[in-house]
């Protein structure tokens, strides 16, 4: 057995360990908790707070940039990519911080991962074939790395569907009269075999960070909204398409409650940005971090499988 594999393991069994015999009520946002990334110490560093925005910890101590964090699927240890050993390589990292994983090594960008809803496979984005930033998929531990898409122009943002049959994703797209780079992004779907790609978005501006609703119903981006960055939301099939924000402020990067009802999100101005949350129905908002430069690339804690 390799040494990453048993690590793996270890993390796992440990985890497993201590969810024996709890339950977790997901209708109470204060039992979970937010991973986001702050510069707050005057470089990139994850973090996690409750979600009231308490209980501030470090996760990744380190003087490198560590970005877009990602949990794990019990909840206990985050994904995320960083520079510290040169160049843009995927790691994890427990909770404590303490037992850090190198799960890419190549001398091109790796970046963007994100574990699937059963936990096997991470998707991310690469630079590995020369052409541009593509879609690939691997194993939790960081074998058996394929490529899903091999287009040259700009993707970014994959995530995946409930069901784990699909990826979300944007795609710049070049207008046939712009021979100098590809300015609109918009939402694509395809299957897990890179096949099957659908268009979801057909709006003026620039639309990215999709994700999928708990339940699979609805798919929540942001997206530029004349002069502005704007929270959007529409059903998974494109359709039903609204403006969540609406706001005079630029708002991005959206991620789900586990009860559905929230969405935590980034939203400032002038190199200004802070972590907030919102309610889709009642459109309640609560500011979660309160600090001068760049929160951001917020992600709800998964909640571990209950168990009576």
């Amino acid at each position: 057995m390799k040494f990453i594999d048993f690590i793996v393991l270890i993390l796992i069994f440990n985890s497993c360990k201590e969810h024996t015999g709890r339950s977790v009520d997901i209708s109470n946002l204060s039992n979970s908790e937010i991973a986001f990334v702050t510069n707050r110490d005057g470089n990139s560093e994850i973090y996690t707070m409750d979600a009231n925005g308490d209980n501030l910890r470090n996760i990744t101590k380190n003087d490198s940039l560590d970005f877009n964090p990602s949990w794990s699927h019990d909840g206990q240890s985050l994904y995320f990519y960083s520079k510290r050993d040169g160049n843009a390589e995927i790691y994890a990292v427990n909770l404590d911080g303490d037992v850090l994983i190198r799960l890419t090594n190549h001398p091109t960008t790796d970046v963007l991962p994100e574990l699937s809803p059963d936990g096997n496979t991470i998707v991310f984005m690469s630079e590995r074939d020369s052409l541009s930033k593509n879609i690939y998929l691997m194993n939790k531990d960081g074998t058996n790395i394929r490529q899903l898409t091999k287009n040259k122009f700009y993707e970014e943002s994959p995530s995946w569907s409930i069901d784990v049959k699909n990826i979300i994703f944007t795609r710049q797209l070049r207008d046939s009269l712009d021979t100098s780079h590809a300015a609109n992004g918009e939402i694509h779907i395809m299957d897990i075999k890179g096949e099957n790609v659908r268009r979801l978005t057909n709006k003026t501006g620039y639309d990215s960070g999709a994700k999928f609703s708990p339940n699979g119903k609805q798919i929540a981006f942001y997206g530029f909204n004349e002069n502005n960055w704007d929270l959007f939301i529409m059903n998974s099939d494109g359709t039903n398409l609204y403006n969540l924000t609406n706001d005079s402020i630029e708002c991005y990067s959206p991620d789900w409650s586990a009860d559905g009802q929230w969405l935590v999100y980034t939203a400032g101005s002038k190199g200004n940005y802070n972590i907030w949350k919102i309610n889709i129905n009642t459109k309640e908002r609560k500011q979660l971090t309160n600090t001068r430069g760049r929160n951001e690339s917020p992600v709800w804690q998964k909640q571990p499988a209950t168990k009576n």
